[in-house]
């Protein structure tokens, strides 16, 4: 028999167990791998009545497909959401709900701190649709109730910020854009559903880079969106089977036995998170340390509130700008010189040149993106070596 879902789980046992059990039609305890474009139907009647929606069935994996719906409803099940729709890349999965929710004319209110691959999208392609983003600094949210107008259809914000580590009020934020009726969209991506949960703080739609913690091992690109099952019907029957932004069964299939994993992956992360950070804190090269997890951070008593656990990603500031930077960042032999994040092996990269290299210089400014900022995923490797690791690295910096 399966097993039943208890409520009283801790999240930990959820991420695990999941929301299911075993295959119904083999009893496979692990999740096939429904490697097929087709579906055949029993009959014909079957078929008309699959595509009307008046029965259940796949027809096509560009629409759905099994072992995509298994981890649709895992992350469903772990954010609290009704619904899940999968996409082929979180940058398919962001532009999915942006395009569903907006037409020509209308506007998006951001925060100014994003992946730059979002704010990209949000600058450069969206304005070719006469969709304009309004960016604010969302650190205060009568920014965002200032930017709001008639032309408005949803708030759109990533907390904890990339590269940044700054934090949104995701509860204030929920406030403001249930008053106006719109959507509050939230980019869950750093966290995960282990760190914090954004809809039962009152967002509408969460968004994930599925790449990234919920994969963990950097072979699968991925996105997924969590919301009302209205909305991701919507999402799915428009958006996904119409634009064709799929995931395929092999990526669905790894995610899923990633989700096994999250637990221990995200507490051992922010182990080692917490760890490299309060060394930096004190080294003499470097100039400053992002991490909610610090006492320091200007908002650790916010990250206390809306976060169970503080993440793995750590940001620092170097003394000497971008060439000390690079020598730091050249001289790692553990880490790896990489974008992407996430991953169980520590990855290091200068946002300013390459992950938001999409942003103009002022604008880079502006958000505190400075030419000296490093950005650390911090894997799961012991520590101690990571530390050392950083320790030679930063010891060749002049």
């Amino acid at each position: 028999m399966g097993h039943k879902i208890n409520d009283q789980w801790k999240i930990s046992t959820m991420c695990v167990h999941g929301s299911g059990g075993y295959d119904k039609s083999t009893g496979s305890v692990g999740k096939p791998i429904y490697q097929t474009s087709t579906f055949a139907f029993e009959s014909a009647r079957a078929g008309a009545e699959i595509f009307l929606g008046e029965r259940e069935g796949y027809v096509y994996t560009r629409i759905s497909n099994p072992t995509q719906e298994a981890f649709e409803k895992e992350m469903a099940f772990l954010e609290g959401g009704e619904a899940a729709l999968a996409f082929g890349s979180g940058m398919a999965a962001i532009s999915g709900v942006i395009m569903a929710l907006c037409k020509n004319g209308d506007n998006v209110v951001s925060s100014d701190t994003l992946y730059g691959g979002s704010h990209q999208l949000f600058t450069e392609t969206l304005p070719r649709w006469d969709i304009t983003v309004k960016e604010v600094d969302g650190t205060n949210c009568k920014n965002i109730v200032k930017a709001i107008d008639e032309k408005t259809r949803l708030i759109y914000i990533e907390t904890p910020a990339n590269p940044t580590l700054t934090l949104i009020d995701i509860a204030e934020c929920a406030k403001i854009a249930k008053k106006h009726g719109i959507p509050l969209v939230v980019d869950n991506t750093f966290s995960t559903p282990y760190f914090q949960q954004p809809l039962k703080l009152g967002a509408d739609i969460v968004v994930h880079s599925a790449t990234k913690y919920i994969g963990g091992h950097g072979d699968t690109v991925a996105g997924v969106v969590v919301g009302h099952k209205e909305f991701i019907d919507n999402l799915r029957m428009s958006i996904l089977r119409d634009m064709g932004g799929i995931i395929s069964p092999l990526n669905a299939w790894l995610l899923v036995r990633g989700l096994k994993t999250l637990a221990i992956r995200m507490e051992r992360h922010q182990a080692n998170a917490l760890k490299v950070a309060k060394y930096l804190q004190f080294h003499p090269k470097v100039k400053s340390v992002f991490y909610p997890g610090l006492t320091t951070h200007p908002q650790h008593a916010l990250a206390k509130k809306q976060m169970s656990g503080f993440g793995g990603m750590v940001s620092f500031e170097v003394k000497g700008g971008r060439k000390a930077g690079e020598t730091l960042m050249n001289a790692v032999e553990l880490i790896t010189l990489a974008v992407s994040l996430g991953d169980v092996d520590s990855l290091i990269e200068h946002p300013g040149s390459m992950t938001h290299s999409t942003y103009a210089p002022e604008d880079l400014e502006a958000v505190g993106i400075t030419e000296g900022l490093v950005r650390l995923s911090v894997g799961i490797e012991d520590a101690e070596d990571i530390i050392n690791d950083l320790s030679q690295a930063l010891a060749q910096i002049n």
